[in-house]
């Protein structure tokens, strides 16, 4: 038997794992690392973050990654070129956390490399009758196994493409197995760069379970804050933001989208919510002299009302336990937009869940790793966009 596939199956037999989790989103902020201790698989799942850091990507690797990302015509050279570069880079950053915390590689089991998505592409967006869903993560698993030395897991997303589904949401999976809860209905709303919520029902079947895109979380108020400031990243607490008003007809403009109306489950991506949309809409609005403030402050009612609209049409507007996670949640302006759709409803961090809001994306990807190799499959029905499948392909170290 070969040694690794060997070392595999030992791994799978042990009652714990220690796996690393790696996210990195659309924000392009840089590699989410989450060290975690996982115990069990399915609904008997635990799991405790041991540590957790992340490492942000420099202004050169942003602007390289920005050259192919989201964007339908680009150097396809330099797209084959990125893709060794970000594993290699990636598995560098493990290395560098690692010797941080003083654990050596050789006390993890598994690495979970999601990689870095460059584009997202369901049928329902690029709408070709002879094509299916598609979408593109690089960051090669096999330079993270060989930079590492550890068994990675990668390329999550295919799978789930390939048995019907659109290659998002994923954290459904994880939020499934993890935190449910008996006698309390949760909404699990992850604030990235495009907002995703998943429904989880308590009486915990997982039939009942229903997650979705939204359309933007961040990505238009990310965007707007580097043309205004280019010093800046984001709007940090929201302060820009919160010193201007709504500016209502660019707001209507701005929500008047096909994907809106379209049927749920859905995804999107920057894509379609980028800095075109969004100057097409003041085109449309009279308002491209709108100034920063006023700007940031309607794109904030923006992802809050398509968010709220999106849940409240898929599962009412009942009161829920909200959890939140992604860089939106420290967005004071984002988060009580939100809140003014359900006065009723509780809300908080995942932090609260003892999973942080910063870190919950990687540490699903490490829960999503610890099913393909110790788990099973958990039956979510027959809904095609939510696939009961496995998800990860394997890379060997040696």
């Amino acid at each position: 038997m070969n040694l690794y596939l060997q070392k595999l199956h030992q791994i799978a037999q042990s009652p714990t794992r220690r796996i690393i989790g790696l996210m990195s989103g659309t924000s392009l902020d840089g590699l989410d690392v989450a060290l975690c201790r996982v115990q069990g698989a399915g609904l008997a799942t635990e799991v405790q973050l041991e540590a957790f850091h992340t490492v942000p990507y420099p202004a050169e690797l942003k602007a390289e990654i920005r050259r192919v990302f989201a964007k339908r015509e680009i150097d396809f050279q330099h797209l084959c070129l990125l893709h060794p570069k970000i594993g290699q880079i990636h598995g560098e950053m493990i290395n560098s956390c690692l010797a941080q915390w003083g654990i050596a590689a050789s006390e993890v089991d598994l690495v979970a490399s999601h990689g870095q998505t460059v584009f997202h592409a369901p049928q329902v967006q690029h709408g070709l009758p002879d094509y299916g869903n598609a979408t593109l993560q690089i960051g090669d698993g096999d330079q993270v196994a060989h930079v590492t030395g550890i068994i990675t897991l990668c390329d999550f997303r295919a799978r789930h493409v390939a048995a019907g589904g659109e290659g998002a949401p994923l954290a459904v999976y994880g939020d499934y197995l993890v935190l449910s809860k008996a006698g309390e209905n949760r909404i699990l709303l992850n604030l990235g760069g495009i907002a995703n919520f998943t429904y989880l029902p308590a009486d915990v079947d997982a039939s009942k379970v229903f997650t979705s895109d939204t359309g933007p979380g961040n990505t238009l108020l990310d965007w707007t804050v580097r043309q205004h400031y280019p010093q800046l990243d984001y709007d940090e607490d929201g302060k820009i933001a919160a010193s201007g008003q709504v500016h209502t007809p660019l707001l209507a403009a701005l929500l008047d989208h096909p994907f809106f109306a379209a049927p749920f489950p859905k995804t999107t991506g920057p894509e379609v919510f980028n800095g075109a949309y969004l100057q097409a809409a003041q085109a449309r609005s009279n308002s491209s002299e709108l100034g920063a403030a006023d700007l940031l402050r309607t794109l904030a009612q923006f992802s809050a009302d398509s968010i709220a609209a999106g849940i409240k049409r898929v599962i009412g507007a009942e009161d829920f336990y909200f959890y939140l996670s992604g860089g939106g949640m420290h967005n004071p302006v984002l988060k009580a937009a939100i809140q003014g759709h359900f006065p009723g409803s509780v809300f908080a961090a995942t932090d609260e869940l003892g999973i942080p809001g910063d870190a919950k994306e990687a540490v699903l990807f490490a829960i999503l790793a610890n099913e393909a190799v110790a788990g099973g499959v958990v039956d979510f029905g027959s809904r095609g966009k939510v696939p009961s499948v496995s998800m990860g392909k394997i890379c060997w170290p040696g």
